[in-house]
């Protein structure tokens, strides 16, 4: 029913409401008859509805990004707390969306729930934008008879992992353009602007400096194999990125090695950590049983080697062990949160010094994060000094060299 939904036409409409004030909107349907139907239900007198271009309304779409899910959710949240039914709050978001495609996701899971199919199951339909984890915490809301609490519960799980992959990224995203940046400019300079002093130099009568002779040797080098070098480095962005998305090995291979990487490597750690402490208070405090929430947590944690970690923690928990032992046995966990999850069990807690170790451990991503960032700065700005200052050196060495010929 809901992808039925999604693939039928959007029709553009104005009207008047009850107390007679203009109003217009986008609604899906499948006539312009029963979208008229739609909107005198609620109260609108139509005016004017047509159907909207597919083509349009194709292009118009951008991607359905987790942050957008994570709104999703936090809109949906509020709604319910304030006592908007279920439907009402899916139309309501539905068509107040700016993002076309975000518009006909809910849109469609809104009409999958009127045919009487659990929320739980209709947002299941969609596993691109849904996974396993937010589905489950879901179905544990309604079967329990808390969704509404469940659902804060989502939001403020969504928002705060978001949170720590948008800071992770910004703080990669800044030092790695500026190196693609400066290594580009290095390229243009070594095929546009060396071969203008090369020429100048052959009129001096005397030997170059061994650094420029290096500097024109690599831009004649880059003259003659520029589209070798570039061919290679496209080749290997390409071949990484393939191999990540088919090889779990590779990917085993890739996370483990980032963990062992100097600074870096201790913010994937401590983020890791944080996702898996967060993942596991929410789902453990929804009532979702030890063992079945570790197979959601296994996925959410973000790095291959914690989650399969996870994966064998839960086959030990299975046969009754404590989890404190079993995380224990994995030795990614540092001392204070294996603690920090005995005392949890022993108290029967364990939600809540879950919780106390995400807080923890999202404040050290947010500190780490902030500390690489000032880090950072001053390298790369010693890196382009290095880069671009080194051919300007070597470009005038020759020119001090003039003298002792004249």
């Amino acid at each position: 029913m809901a992808e039925k939904a999604l693939k039928q036409p959007m029709f553009t409409w104005e009207g008047a409401d009850k107390r007679g004030a203009r109003v217009s909107g986008e609604t899906r349907g499948s006539s312009i008859a029963m979208i008229k139907a739609e909107l005198r239900r609620q109260g609108i007198k139509p005016t004017k509805v047509r159907k909207k271009s597919a083509l349009f309304t194709a292009s118009k779409g951008k991607k359905i990004t987790p942050k957008d899910i994570a709104i999703f959710s936090r809109q949906l949240a509020t709604m319910m707390s304030a006592g908007v039914p279920l439907v009402q709050s899916f139309d309501i978001i539905g068509r107040g969306h700016e993002n076309p495609r975000m518009s006909q996701l809910v849109l469609g899971i809104k009409a999958d729930v009127e045919a009487g199919n659990p929320l739980a199951a209709s947002l299941a339909k969609h596993p691109l934008y849904f996974d396993d984890l937010f589905c489950n915490l879901v179905e544990a809301g309604e079967h329990a008879g808390v969704l509404e609490t469940l659902l804060h519960k989502i939001a403020t799980y969504k928002e705060r992992t978001e949170a720590i992959k948008s800071k992770i990224k910004k703080a990669l995203f800044y030092p790695t353009a500026v190196l693609v940046v400066a290594f580009i400019v290095t390229a243009i300079l070594l095929i546009y602007v060396v071969p203008q002093f090369e020429s100048l130099f052959q009129g001096f009568g005397a030997a170059l400096p061994a650094f420029t002779q290096f500097v024109v040797g690599l831009s004649q080098y880059m003259r003659d194999y520029w589209w070798l070098i570039f061919g290679i480095i496209i080749g290997s962005v390409v071949a990484l990125v393939q191999a990540k998305k088919r090889s779990r090995k590779f990917n085993h291979f890739l996370d483990r090695a980032l963990l062992k990487v100097p600074v870096i490597g201790a913010i994937v750690n401590k983020a890791a950590i944080a996702r898996y402490a967060r993942t596991l208070a929410t789902m453990f405090a929804a009532g979702v049983p030890l063992v079945e929430a570790l197979t959601s947590v296994a996925g959410a944690t973000g790095n291959q080697v914690y989650s399969e970690a996870v994966l064998r923690m839960r086959e030990d928990v299975a046969t009754g062990r404590q989890l404190q032992a079993a995380m224990r046995e994995t030795k990614l966990f540092p001392p204070m949160v294996v603690q920090m999850v005995a005392i949890g069990e022993e108290a029967g807690a364990l939600d809540d010094m879950l919780s106390k170790v995400a807080d923890f451990y999202e404040q050290e991503v947010n500190d780490a994060v902030d500390s690489m960032s000032s880090l950072l700065e001053p390298m790369i700005m010693v890196i382009l000094g290095v880069l671009v200052g080194g051919l300007v050196i070597a470009m005038y060495l020759p020119i001090f060299k003039l003298g002792e010929v004249v």
